[in-house]
């Protein structure tokens, strides 16, 4: 069932970044914190809804307990909203998603384990997928900048600046599945059922502190009008969901397989944010949705 999961996570974070990156204000100082207030909400509704419609109990001590893993996340999630604002999806999301090979290789080198032919081939085929298209995109957007003559839009602008964003997203976020890894899967020092709730109503203290910051410096923030941030965090909270019975699975393959959801963003961003595809970036796509059926063929075997 890992491989479900993972296809699930995939789908739901490609979607999510396609909101996050249209309810990205670059002119808005706080937008990153907005959203991690929106994020933070619909977290906390659904790690409440999902106790209670499930019947379980909650112990205080699992927020402390899985803190490690929480503070990874949320540090790198906001990391990506704030680059957001200045990098194009297309480029930061491939990017930020290289760290499912920086988890695998973590996990690989400190719990060895038996692979089989397809599963490393899937993985490595899935990994230099997410890495060439992160290449891909550099090198379109940089001649891109050179030919225009045109201003370009803040948000859409890269410098160095704009590009270590992403990069610190992936070093973080490779850190934190890294450690799930070793909660979930490796180790068992929490459930699945424990670790959603815990990171969710960790992600909701989080928004509630930014929300009293925005408050401190009397900035605006009207819930209902956050409609793409809002729908972000929804497909952020529905992805979370699959993500831990994903990686309780089968991390080591479960974490590069699900870092291609870049391909589902790409994709997204080519249709919705108009930016234009090649025929390189088709040929990328393919080739990692052919390592995810590698995946796929080996999980059913």
């Amino acid at each position: 069932m890992w491989f479900l999961f993972a296809l699930l996570t995939t789908l739901s974070w490609g979607a999510a970044d396609l909101f996050y990156k249209k309810g990205s204000d670059s002119n808005d100082p706080y937008s990153h914190l907005k959203i991690v207030i929106m994020v933070g909400l619909v977290m906390g509704i659904h790690a409440t809804a999902y106790m209670l419609i499930k019947g379980l109990s909650f112990d205080p001590f699992d927020l402390v307990k899985y803190l490690p893993v929480s503070a990874l996340y949320i540090l790198s999630m906001t990391i990506g909203y704030i680059g957001l604002r200045y990098i194009e999806l297309s480029i930061a999301s491939p990017v930020q998603n290289s760290s499912g090979a920086l988890t695998a290789i973590l996990l690989f080198i400190f719990f060895p384990q038996d692979l089989s032919a397809l599963d490393i081939a899937g993985v490595i085929v899935v990994t230099t997928g997410v890495i060439g298209l992160a290449i891909l995109e550099k090198k379109q957007q940089t001649e891109a900048l050179k030919m225009a003559n045109v201003q370009i839009e803040k948000k859409y602008q890269i410098g160095v600046l704009a590009i270590t964003f992403p990069i610190l997203y992936a070093i973080f976020d490779g850190l934190g599945t890294f450690a799930d890894g070793i909660y979930l899967d490796e180790m068992k020092l929490i459930g699945e059922d424990a670790a959603l709730i815990a990171y969710e109503y960790t992600f909701l203290i989080c928004a509630a502190a930014a929300y009293l910051y925005l408050r401190h410096k009397k900035e605006d923030f009207h819930l209902f009008k956050e409609r793409d941030k809002g729908l972000a965090a929804v497909l952020e909270t529905t992805g979370q969901f699959f993500y831990v019975f994903a990686m309780s699975g089968k991390a080591i393959i479960a974490a590069p397989m699900i870092a291609s959801y870049s391909i589902v963003s790409v994709i997204l961003s080519r249709l919705f944010l108009k930016e234009i595809l090649s025929r390189n970036h088709y040929l990328v796509i393919a080739w990692v949705l052919f390592g995810i059926l590698i995946l796929g063929i080996s999980d059913a075997l």
